[in-house]
């Protein structure tokens, strides 16, 4: 097996030690593993879709980055019936969009999210 290097807050290191005592993982690198396999698995899965889809694309962000999230969601309203914006604890910010159009725009919309690296979170439901 090959062995990688990466770089982690230490919030992020902090739950996935939570997380692999909380679950019984054998160690960080299964935890990391098991991480990495569902990412590749939902991206498997996204990759298929095709034509016409109704979905919703959940978005977890902080507010110092609301001006990019503004910036995508304007080249993309033509798919877009409904955003809610709502405010969590702290500085952290929820985003539901309520998708409708071709599958190939909301995949790019979705694909724009994930490669800023400022999303907290990015999680594409389909209908």
């Amino acid at each position: 097996m090959t062995i990688i290097s990466i770089s982690l807050t230490d919030d992020i290191l902090n739950e996935i030690d939570k997380f692999q005592q909380e679950l019984g993982f054998s160690g960080r690198s299964e935890v990391m593993r098991a991480g990495a396999r569902m990412l590749l698995a939902d991206n498997r899965e996204k990759e298929n879709l095709e034509g016409r889809l109704n979905s919703v694309l959940l978005l977890i962000h902080t507010q110092k980055v609301e001006g990019t999230v503004t910036e995508i969601k304007h080249k993309y309203e033509d798919i877009i019936s409904t955003q809610i914006h709502n405010h969590l604890r702290e500085d952290k910010c929820l985003e539901v969009f309520i998708l409708e159009g071709d599958a190939a725009r909301i995949k790019q919309l979705v694909g724009l999210f994930r490669a800023s690296g400022k999303m907290d979170y990015v999680k594409l439901i389909v209908a």
